[in-house]
């Protein structure tokens, strides 16, 4: 099934954030979900976290939901499937509570889960909510990340390691605990440390490498002279921070909308006000505010220096009695110039978000239309790109990130639409597809 792309403006609530706290415990217990199944657990963990232990329910739009987890949005008997998968699997913990004692507990991931009209309904088990929402034990897990990854297994140990990064290692796992954590322990060909090794240790440490933001690299420790324990150790991908295509337009890494976050503006209206205003302007509104001492309501108060354009200038100039013609045109002058200023910044804003979102909606197309090929087709199709790109950063980086990459998107588009014209022609077109 080919994974569909999301406008995450048109998501609201818990569903515009790119990161979902998931407990330690619920990130063991998930092993042997696919990986549809696994986005999907991510997914709905996203969307109840505000009200994971408040609310005896939750709701999401299906389609919404399909979208975001990468189902054709049509695929109900599927996404029917994989809330039943979820509903059955079992989820266990063992772990230490605030007071040192020993806590073990089981429950299904799902209690409940059901599809009506157009809406799908679910709920958590009390214990295991509790667990979810335990703001003392969690990994974050970055929604959009886990787009990348193309199998179950690479996604499974991008979770068990993502809340290792910063002490840089797992620490020793038993070959036992990381069968588990894979979910193929009970397999007799995966207690040869060889078939383990070559069928999922590997292919899952490049998926990693190639996918996330991280880096990790695995070592082993024998007793005798067999394999018997593993860890990971791990770095942040710097790859990622640089050739990230789908950050809400790149807004979040702009200077200004730090400097809001940074002021208790929400994420949501951050984004608004830049994409409304431009970064210069309501820089400039952030530095009036700041000039203003303490006031009750710093967000408030930024809220009415944007829509009234308030600014030092207009603060400190004093009305003539008599106004001066020519100084009342040359203000009128500055004041167009700066609307005219404003306006062309908004434009070529306004032009390049559209450039981007027409890229990255160009590149889903893309990984549509890969997905349809064989694989033998597939890797002509791989060669056949590489032997068009003269430069070997630009080879590296596509080795690196396939299809995904942002440093060759133009390239790539362009040599799709050679391929297959058609498909790009109309976006209702393309989403169809």
């Amino acid at each position: 099934m080919a994974e569909q792309a999301f406008d995450g403006e048109r998501l609201t609530g818990a569903l515009t954030r790119e990161t979902v706290k998931k407990n330690v415990a619920a990130i063991h217990i998930s092993g042997k979900l696919t990986l549809l199944q696994r986005k999907l657990s991510n997914v709905l963990l996203l969307n109840a976290y505000d009200t994971l232990t408040s609310a005896r329910s939750h709701t999401i739009d299906a389609r919404t939901l399909a979208m975001m987890v990468g189902y054709n949005s049509n695929d109900v008997d599927s996404l029917r499937a994989s809330l039943r998968a979820l509903a059955e699997t079992v989820a266990e913990w063992d772990m230490l509570d605030e007071q040192g004692h020993q806590e073990w507990g089981v429950s299904a991931l799902l209690s409940y889960a059901k599809l009506k009209n157009g809406v799908c309904e679910y709920a958590y088990s009390p214990a295991l909510a509790q667990k979810l929402h335990d703001p003392k034990i969690y990994a974050l897990i970055n929604v959009k990340i886990q787009r990348n990854f193309t199998s179950g297994h690479g996604l499974a140990l991008y979770e068990n390691c993502y809340r290792f990064v910063r002490t840089g290692s797992t620490g020793w796992w038993s070959l036992d605990i990381f069968r588990k954590l894979m979910g193929v322990d009970g397999s007799a060909y995966y207690e040869s440390f060889k078939h383990l090794n070559a069928k999922i240790i590997k292919p899952a440490v490049a998926e990693v490498n190639k996918s996330s933001d991280i880096i990790i690299e695995p070592q082993t420790r024998k007793k005798g002279r067999a394999v018997s324990e593993i860890r990971f150790l791990i770095k942040e991908n710097p790859q990622m921070a640089m050739f990230q295509i789908d950050d809400s337009d790149g807004l979040r890494n702009l200077p200004v909308y730090k400097a809001l976050r940074g002021q208790g503006v929400s994420d949501r209206l951050a984004r608004q006000w830049i994409t409304e205003h431009g970064q210069d302007y309501v820089q400039e509104k952030l530095d009036y505010v700041s000039g203003q001492g303490e006031v009750k309501s710093r967000v408030g108060y930024l809220r009415a220096a944007i829509n009234g354009d308030y600014s030092v200038a207009q603060e400190g100039r004093a009305t003539p009695a008599n106004p001066d013609p020519e100084a009342e045109a040359r203000l009128a002058a500055e004041r167009e110039a700066r609307a005219a200023a404003k306006a062309a910044e908004d434009a070529a804003f306004a032009a390049r978000a559209a450039e981007r979102r027409d890229r990255a909606r160009h590149l889903d197309i893309v990984e549509t239309l890969v997905s349809r090929r064989n694989p033998t087709q597939r890797d002509a199709d791989k060669r056949l790109f590489l032997s068009r790109l003269d430069s070997d950063l630009d080879r590296e980086h596509f080795r690196q990130h396939g299809w995904r990459s942002a440093l060759n998107a133009g390239a790539i588009i362009a040599f799709w639409q050679e391929l297959e014209p058609d498909a790009f022609d109309d976006p209702a077109d393309a989403a169809e597809a």
